[in-house]
Order: structure tokens, then sequence, then C-alpha cells
């Protein structure tokens, strides 16, 4: 899995924002590109090909995956929460999780930083 980051001019403020528009799939890869990193917490979009993924991983923040396009098998804490177009899941700090596109997906993933971190 090759994994790349998008180089993409800022996104305009003050603008409304296509998200599935906004990032392209590249072939055996996982894209990501930044919309917002703040002291209070990040905006990142992300586009996975087929069967590519995110390893387990744990994270000090929780985490909010919108899924734009696609399908997309999450597991948290070893247990296993499918996800598709549409939805949301919640992904709790200091959770061990992964991710494996099922089919080509796209997600809009908000990292929320606790005030005290």
């Amino acid at each position: 899995m090759k994994s790349r980051t998008g180089r993409k001019k800022a996104l305009e403020t003050g603008k409304a924002i296509a998200l599935a528009e906004a990032i392209e799939y590249a072939e055996k890869s996982v894209v990501s590109r930044a919309l917002v990193d703040k002291k209070a917490g990040t905006l990142t979009l992300f586009a996975f090909d087929k069967d590519e993924g995110l390893s387990e991983h744990t994270s000090p923040y929780d985490a909010v995956v919108h899924v734009l396009e696609g399908r997309a098998e999450l597991i948290i804490g070893g247990r296993s929460v499918l996800a598709a177009a549409g939805g949301l899941v919640i992904m709790p700090a200091n959770v061990p999780h992964a991710l494996r596109a099922k089919s080509r997906f796209k997600m809009l993933l908000t990292m929320i930083r606790d005030k005290g971190a």
C-alpha cells in the first residue's frame, strides 16, 4: 500500500465544499488531504482504494469517521463495525482501531482534541 498526502492548494473558506470531489482515488493507495489543522482538532479527507486501509493504532483523541463514498470495516477495540456512505462512526480516544476499505472508500476524519491536551 502506498500512502500519499494531497498537495492541492488550501480550500477556500466561506464557501460550500463538495467533500467527495475534493480528493481523488489512487490505485493501490491511501490518499489524504488535510483541510483544517488547529489546536482544537483536525479535519482530514481520505480516499482508499479497495482493500487498502490503516493498520491498528491508537490516538489520544476522539475520532469521528464520516463516510462520504463506499464501504469500510473498522475494528474498534477488537469489534467489527461496518460503515457505508452517509454513515458516521465515533472512535473513542485511546482505544486501538484499524480500517479496511471494502470498496473504494472516501471519508472525512475529524479528530477532536480534549481542552486539557
